[in-house]
């Protein structure tokens, strides 16, 4: 008999939002993986080993909530060009893909781009409906935490 391979389809999630904060502040802000639990509900949390905006090439771990099971991650930062790019690529045995973060001024803030792709052998129907809707609630938490200081 030979073995079936599953295809993996990568989903691809492009989310934004304008915040009115300078994008200084939102790049060093989204760039510390040990804070992301703070705005996004799926993350639990991060170890980086140190503090701060990550630099390309640093490899960190988070610990993810998918749909109720605690998912270690594994993390390299591809792109990290201070103050307008930020890219990690990310695997775990359940899911892989990548985070990418584009980040403009405008003249409210910033405009805030977070692209999510991912792919997994997982046939769960609703998951990118899921991942979808956490997205977006991260990014409304994110830009009311940098909206509403005290954040540090």
């Amino acid at each position: 008999m030979r073995a079936v391979e599953q295809s993996v389809r990568l989903e691809r999630i492009s989310q934004e939002r304008i915040i009115n904060a300078p994008i200084d502040t939102v790049y060093d802000y989204v760039t510390q993986p040990d804070r992301w639990h703070e705005w996004h509900p799926s993350s639990l949390s991060a170890d980086t080993g140190t503090t701060g905006s990550l630099c390309a090439g640093a490899r960190f771990t988070e610990m993810i909530d998918l749909l109720g099971i605690r998912v270690p991650m594994s993390y390299r930062v591809q792109i990290a060009r201070r103050p307008d790019e930020f890219k990690t690529v990310f695997t775990s045995m359940a899911v892989d893909g990548s985070i990418h973060y584009v980040l403009q001024p405008c003249a409210d803030g910033t405009l805030f781009k977070r692209v999510l792709t991912y792919g997994t052998e997982l046939q769960l129907a609703s998951l990118h409906e899921r991942m979808l809707n956490l997205s977006s609630t991260a990014l409304d938490r994110l830009k009311h935490r940098l909206e509403h200081p005290p954040f540090v």
